[in-house]
């Protein structure tokens, strides 16, 4: 019996992670042996205590600091890997699952292919979090796609998603390779963690899955993306869209990655762009 460790980050999020949890109970399969872990990042607001009681089931780690994203997910990872898991589903706490078969349809991908390394299903914004949702029919809420597939932009140092802001039309309904893979939901199989470092606890937000897809790639590995099924996404719940922590964020770890990957022409750029934002 496959051995599947689903892991989660709280800091501060109880309503969300408390949401996240009760949706997981639609993927609790026979076929798998699976273990929920939610680090929780030294939140004040009650987490700890409401998730074990609500769940007693769920095995939680507590950080007693905020660790970020990546430091957040090492730990679950890794705990996860020692209990032995065959595969980790790495998830937001901001997310909810939207089909039961989500792990039986990606596992299904690994074993027809052992070239794969990590997988992404499709995202869709969860009901009411889209970007522009005032622009939408009421009847496609909840249809509106955040994630189907990406590639890297690495002379702009961006991530550009495929159908993103667009209603669902089954265009990007299939499982196949992909340029980028996303960290708010993936699925990492065991032979890639004995091979390839974990997050970069450096970055702590943002960016973190560029750079483990990076290393993925690098070891041999395949991403892929499986359009047959998905998950909602309450988008930038963690840090705010716009907020302090998030422009700082991103705007360092997407100096950090260009410096580290990009070519010299875009290095360029982005010492002047450094410059203008010191100015």
């Amino acid at each position: 019996m496959f051995k599947v460790a689903i892991v989660t980050v709280n800091f501060n999020g109880k309503k969300d992670t408390l949401e996240l949890l009760l949706s997981l109970e639609k993927i609790q399969d026979t076929r798998y042996k699976i273990q929920t872990i939610v680090v929780d990042n030294g939140s004040k607001d009650g987490s700890v205590s409401e998730i074990n009681k609500k769940f007693p089931e769920v095995d939680i780690l507590q950080n007693g600091a905020n660790e970020g994203f990546s430091g957040g997910f090492n730990r679950g990872i890794k705990y996860g890997y020692i209990w032995g898991a065959d595969y980790i589903l790495i998830i937001n706490n901001d997310a909810l699952i939207k089909d039961a078969n989500l792990l039986q349809s990606m596992i299904s991908l690994f074993k027809g292919n052992e070239s794969i390394g990590v997988i992404s299903p499709k995202i869709y914004f969860a009901k009411g979090f889209e970007f522009h949702k005032d622009k939408y029919k009421a009847a496609d809420l909840g249809k509106v796609i955040w994630y189907a597939g990406a590639r890297f932009d690495w002379k702009n140092i961006h991530s550009v998603h495929r159908g993103l802001d667009e209603v669902d039309e089954d265009k990007f309904s299939k499982a196949e390779e992909v340029d980028m893979v996303t960290g708010c939901c993936m699925v990492v199989k065991r032979e890639v963690l004995e091979k390839v470092s974990l997050f970069d606890d450096d970055l702590f937000l943002y960016f973190e899955d560029i750079d483990f897809a990076k290393k993925v790639k690098g070891a041999g590995f395949k991403t892929f993306y499986d359009g047959r099924v998905a998950i909602y996404h309450k988008a930038s719940r963690s840090a705010g869209i716009g907020s302090e922590i998030t422009d700082f964020f991103h705007t360092r770890n997407r100096l950090i990655i260009g410096f580290k990957f990009a070519t010299f022409k875009t290095k360029l750029a982005l010492i002047r762009e450094s410059i203008k934002f010191l100015v």
